[in-house]
């Protein structure tokens, strides 16, 4: 790993400037834009986006595919003084609508069949609709540039939506700071170099999605996005594009390793990361099967502090289920229920604190006062730290375990259960590829265990063996009352398991 990161931010649209001229930076489906190229783009799009909304701090929304587009329009948009609202395109009408109208967005720019589905009020303040081609082709008519930004890194560049599992989506507000400090902390632990080549199958939308374009730009890597259908899609782009990077969510890593890789789609991976939820050892063993070269990095994070941790791929073998430690420009505190430091092992609060920290939620002052609060007197950095709501631990050797969140736990029958627990003990059987585990109201419990699952091979001996290793291995408190089999897990937009749908589901 190279030397300590430089901690001074900038704005983010300086991130084009990385990169040698004739190296590519975005490997589209049908052409290629060399840094030169992606310099060019952005300054022409940017100018565009000034002409029509000339008012700084204006939001302005995307809502299609990973096209060009989607995928500029974080620097551009930056340069413009604006604010980029990413939607993800598999949202409905109704969430984009929601949307829209609480940022404020002025312009929504997205493929026609997205617009079209679009209703007379849900483009609300006047906003107007550009689509994706049109765009383009009023770039090429425009012909001016815009020069790189002297943008203060305080200013607002982007509004993020959460995937609203707990109600109506919150935009959490990023500044060019906590986005460009984020590119050059990620970039450093993963090691970045310019020739690797990033395939980006998350969502853009997401933070950690759209931190793959900005951690790799600004180590003058390449990118590929990539919209897949189905597993398979993703191994094939591997083989054709010679990725080194790819990231996924558990869900994803699950199907992954249930293909025949291809050899040429392993020998060029470097290192594979993980975040949206915790790998379990069964998962770290298979990736190693199958990707004995790479380094595997599995991370932690929330969208209100982009990243918060992750773990060195030197101890993913003997630690696999560990959040790790701190990364580069954040602080993590464990704070107990008495406001204190935690001791050793002992569970408590994670708290992030310095310039990962978001400023807060827009236009929610309620919910961001819950969320955003002051650091602990013990943190270095003061000022507003995220009180992430996730139960953690910190071992004797100072790598951190997650619990459980908070409002998550299943209390029955006085017992205060651990989803996680729970659910890593059904995958640890070996008869279970994905498990949920979930608390629903009992009159006589109080809350009563039960598990949603998906077997990994033969499901009618899985279903007559599980109850009774789960037997075996926990205390009556745990045990599940029902077991819910399904063939397939719901997803939410970020590709994370849906929990909030699997409630609903198994709700009486």
């Amino acid at each position: 790993m190279s030397a300590a990161p430089d901690p001074i931010p900038r704005p983010l649209d300086h991130l084009a400037l990385n990169g040698n001229d004739e190296a590519p930076a975005l490997i589209l489906r049908d052409s290629i834009l060399t840094y030169r190229e992606l310099r060019d783009r952005v300054a022409r799009l940017s100018s565009w986006l000034s002409s029509v909304v000339p008012e700084a701090g204006s939001r302005v929304a995307t809502w299609c595919a990973k096209t060009e587009l989607t995928c500029l329009m974080p620097l551009a948009a930056a340069r413009a003084g604006l604010v980029h609202v990413p939607i993800n395109p598999l949202l409905k009408r109704a969430q984009v609508a929601h949307i829209l109208g609480d940022s404020g967005t002025v312009l929504l720019m997205g493929t026609k069949s997205r617009l079209n589905s679009l209703e007379g009020d849900d483009c609300p303040n006047g906003c107007s609709t550009v689509e994706e081609g049109a765009v383009w082709e009023a770039v090429e008519a425009h012909k001016e540039v815009l020069a790189p930004s002297h943008a203060d890194p305080d200013d607002l560049a982007a509004i993020l939506y959460t995937s609203g599992s707990t109600g109506r989506p919150k935009g959490v507000m990023l500044s060019h700071a906590n986005m460009w400090l984020g590119a050059v902390s990620v970039a450093h632990y993963l090691d970045m170099k310019p020739d690797d080549v990033v395939l980006a199958v998350l969502p853009l939308s997401f933070d950690y999605g759209q931190n793959q374009l900005l951690n790799a730009w600004f180590a003058g890597a390449a990118v590929t996005p990539l919209d897949y259908l189905f597993p398979k899609d993703v191994a094939k782009a591997c083989a054709k594009y010679g990725v080194t990077t790819l990231a996924a969510v558990p869900p994803l890593w699950v199907q992954l390793t249930e293909l025949d890789w291809p050899q040429e789609a392993i020998t060029s991976i470097r290192r594979l990361t993980n975040s949206g939820g915790a790998l379990t050892k069964d998962l770290v063993h298979d990736l190693r099967a199958i990707f004995p070269q790479a380094n595997v990095f599995p991370m932690y994070g929330l969208t209100e502090a982009f990243r918060s941790t992750y773990l060195d791929p030197a101890l993913v073998d003997d630690h696999p289920t560990s959040m790790g430690t701190a990364i580069p420009f954040a602080e993590i505190l464990v704070i107990n229920d008495n406001g204190e430091l935690a001791d050793t092992d002992e569970e408590g609060e994670l708290v992030h604190c310095g310039p990962l920290v978001a400023q807060g939620y827009w236009q929610d002052p309620e919910r961001t006062a819950e969320r955003f609060k002051l650091a602990p007197s013990a943190s270095r950095y003061g000022g507003m730290a995220v009180y992430s709501g996730d139960r953690v631990k910190r071992a004797e050797n100072k790598l951190l375990y997650f619990v459980g969140r908070r409002d998550a736990m299943i209390k029955s029958a006085g017992n205060r259960i651990s989803p996680q627990e729970l659910e890593d003990a059904a995958r640890s059987t070996g008869l279970v590829a994905e498990a949920i585990a979930l608390g629903v109201a009992d009159e006589r419990l109080g809350h009563a265990v039960h598990l949603v699952v998906r077997a990994s091979g033969d499901a009618e001996a899985a279903r007559l063996q599980l109850p009774g290793l789960l037997a075996k291995e926990l205390p009556n408190f745990m045990q599940p009352k029902v077991i819910h089999w399904r063939d397939a897990m719901p997803l939410n937009p970020n590709g994370k398991i849906d929990r909030t749908a699997l409630a609903r589901e198994v709700a009486p």
